[in-house]
């Protein structure tokens, strides 16, 4: 299920993006007491955070804070400026700074582990498209903190750009598939352990010649390092997902620094 941010009035979510909301429509009833932007917002990411995009409306957001759907329309036009203020609210988890004392290098692994972790909290935001951005503050903000973190590589700006899409998309590529690792066993009945083990038993007797047909998978396979253990809410592949993306981000690293100018 992939979703596009902005499909909201421009005017109104960008207003509420940057902190200068409207003044209520004409003919709708004053605020309640105990109602704001905030409250709504906070109460849509628990919303999607305990089930699911599909599972977000005006309504549900509506009645985890004990109102109608309408009361809501006061606050906030609709469900896409709602999903806007949403995603923006979550990327303001994000740190604005680092410190650049131990290099460029660390700090852009700090980053990436911090909006790895984000994105594990908040696995639905993975499902907003990056094709039309927010422009929210958080999310500029990210950009920007990214931004400083890279000017001590001395890249050009045609490499920069380049270096910053790969590692927005490594990271959230490699949290969705860790996310997915995570809700696989509960929406299909089945644990991890159990499905490879089926499959794995199936591709023995199937296939004996398995290694011979493919030795570079094989090799590789046999030559993995275990990997860490997971938190206790995630799985084998979560584990193994998680191992991947820190050797990722480290060989990609090595790149910019292969590529810095000077």
């Amino acid at each position: 299920m992939t979703v596009f941010a902005g499909q909201g009035d421009a005017h109104r979510s960008m207003s509420l993006l940057w902190g200068s909301p409207d003044r209520p429509r004409p003919g709708r009833s004053g605020p309640k007491p105990g109602l704001s932007v905030e409250a709504i917002v906070a109460a849509g990411i628990a919303v999607a955070d305990a089930e699911g995009m599909a599972a977000l409306s005006m309504r549900a957001v509506g009645e985890r804070l004990g109102r109608t759907a309408m009361a809501l329309y006061t606050y906030v036009p609709g469900k896409g400026e709602l999903l806007d203020l949403m995603h923006d609210r979550v990327l303001a988890e994000l740190p604005t700074s680092y410190d650049l004392g131990a290099g460029w290098r660390a700090a852009a692994t700090a980053w990436a582990e911090d909006a790895f972790a984000c994105y594990l909290r908040h696995p639905w935001v993975l499902q907003i498209s990056q094709a039309r951005p927010v422009l929210g503050p958080a999310e500029l903000g990210a950009m920007e903190a990214l931004l400083r973190i890279l000017a001590g590589a001395r890249l050009t700006p045609r490499q920069l750009r380049g270096v910053v899409a790969a590692l927005w998309q490594l990271v959230r590529g490699m949290a969705r598939t860790a996310a997915e690792a995570r809700a696989a066993a509960a929406a299909t009945g089945v644990p991890d352990e159990e499905w490879w083990y089926a499959r794995s038993a199936q591709l023995t007797e199937l296939a004996p010649d398995f290694a011979e047909r493919f030795p570079l998978l094989t090799s590789l396979e046999s030559g993995a390092a275990a990997p860490e253990a997971g938190d206790g809410n995630g799985t084998h592949l979560e584990a193994q997902t998680r191992e991947a993306f820190r050797t990722g981000l480290a060989v990609l690293l090595d790149g910019v620094e292969a590529a810095t100018v000077g």
